[in-house]
């Protein structure tokens, strides 16, 4: 297919596979590359040694063009009071499952602004795309990967957001609408979130800026690629449709309950992990539903107290604390290899 962004990486298909920390993996990537897509991985929550290893993992199983993404959140802004309190809310919850509560919040990912080892680990590796989310790099850094060839893509979730990317000489704006699963992609948790839907997000940023857009959030099928290209997307990035595939990382108790998933099946909560994201209402979203939104510390020092309690409880056979991201279109997602589901979706779309 001729279209921007399967001229500026080779693809048969204007899709992507989301990079979903945590679920995506280089057989995953490797596997929706294979089929003609663009595969993703993300290193946002990896070492930039462990970011080495999965890359190269990735280029071993393919040799097709594939993203890595990474978090360009901003730097933690510590309180020692406000995260105290924090840890002191769930002192039951975790003498409920006989662990130990942390004495402290750790800043367990570290953002990719000025973080020199894992660009380096990028610039050795040269992989076809790099994402960014939460943000956008330094116009230096920018500038060093487009260098390389290395096509860059960022993540809007309103106007202005996509106004700073398409400035910033980022190829390509991934418009995530309120329907994603996962984290909210904002530059700014404090700000101000209009929520846009994918269907109004797309539109509203082409009608502000030629520059290419791909839809993100709620699209699960052939139909919803159809629509979002006919509203003039480059392209289409899906994530919780790949959460089911073999080759996904999810925990079997989270592939069980987006299995059970209905309509109304996702909530969007930060007192996970310090930001906004859309997840699977479980027991974690049912404690912390009336938690205020000032009360919770920055990202990512929530999620070091987010997943200690996820694996307390698991070890007691309760797997309603963990990080069950999914959009909403959870209800429609499919048990199927990666590759297959792309040919599917192709299909569907195509006819």
């Amino acid at each position: 297919m001729t279209n921007v962004l399967c001229q500026a990486l080779n693809l048969q298909y204007p899709l992507i596979q989301a990079p979903m920390a945590g679920v995506s993996t280089p057989e995953m990537a490797a596997a929706v590359t294979e089929a003609g897509a663009l595969g993703s991985i993300s290193i946002g929550a990896s070492t930039p040694e462990q970011a080495a290893v999965m890359i190269a993992k990735t280029q071993s199983l393919t040799r097709g063009p594939f993203n890595v993404n990474v978090f360009c959140h901003a730097p933690v802004q510590r309180n020692a009071e406000k995260e105290q309190a924090w840890i002191a809310r769930f002192r039951e919850l975790f003498a409920r499952y006989d662990a130990e509560l942390p004495a402290g919040l750790q800043e367990i990912y570290q953002t990719f602004h000025a973080n020199q080892p894992m660009l380096d680990v990028i610039e050795q590796a040269k992989p076809a795309a790099v994402s960014f989310h939460f943000g956008i790099p330094d116009p230096q850094t920018i500038q060093r990967l487009k260098r390389l060839g290395i096509v860059t893509l960022a993540t809007a979730t309103n106007v202005n957001e996509a106004l700073a990317i398409a400035r910033s000489d980022i190829d390509f704006i991934i418009a995530q609408g309120i329907e994603a699963g996962g984290h909210r992609g904002h530059f700014d948790p404090n700000a101000f979130d209009h929520q846009l839907s994918t269907f109004t997000l797309v539109q509203a940023i082409r009608q502000q800026t030629s520059h290419p857009v791909i839809a993100a959030g709620g699209i699960m099928d052939g139909s919803g690629i159809a629509a979002m290209l006919q509203l003039g997307a480059a392209g289409v990035q899906l994530g919780t449709a790949f959460v089911l595939c073999p080759e996904s990382a999810a925990n079997p108790a989270y592939k069980d309950a987006l299995r059970q998933a209905h309509e109304s099946a996702t909530i969007i909560t930060a007192a996970i992990s310090g930001r906004q994201a859309r997840c699977l209402r479980n027991a974690f979203c049912a404690f912390s539903g009336e938690f205020l939104a000032e009360d919770i510390p920055d990202y990512p020092l929530t999620y070091s107290l987010g997943k200690a309690l996820a694996a307390a409880a698991a070890a007691k056979d309760e797997h309603g604390f963990g990080a069950q991201w999914a959009g909403q279109g959870a209800a429609l997602a499919r048990e199927m290899p990666a590759g297959e589901l792309i040919k599917t979706l192709v299909h569907e779309w195509q006819g």
